[in-house]
């Protein structure tokens, strides 16, 4: 898979350094990935809810921070659409984003 883009991952670390390691290993495994369909996803990754609109909601570092992206299966491309806390999460329309 291709992830657009690694620079959003990257800010979110340096203001919450203790999100760069799980989200370095989400960011190698979604790299590997073949993804095809939603199946596919939970094989890699357990704590994956699907949310409607090509949107997948991931919990990251133990469910303590919720990674938002969306995923084109056919061009191998998954947009990462937000991060942040479970309040933050909680505050937005994910279908809007």
């Amino acid at each position: 898979m291709r992830v657009i883009s690694i620079s959003t991952l990257r800010d979110y670390w340096e203001v919450h350094p203790e999100t760069r390691i799980a989200l370095s290993e989400w960011y190698v495994k979604v790299c590997d990935a073949d993804w095809k369909s939603f199946a596919d996803i939970r094989q890699d990754f357990n704590a994956v809810d699907y949310v409607g609109n090509q949107r997948y909601v991931f919990n990251i570092k133990g469910n303590h921070f919720r990674l938002v992206v969306a995923i084109k299966f056919t061009p191998q491309v998954v947009y990462i659409r937000f991060v942040g806390t479970h309040a933050e999460y909680d505050r937005i329309d994910v279908s809007t984003i």
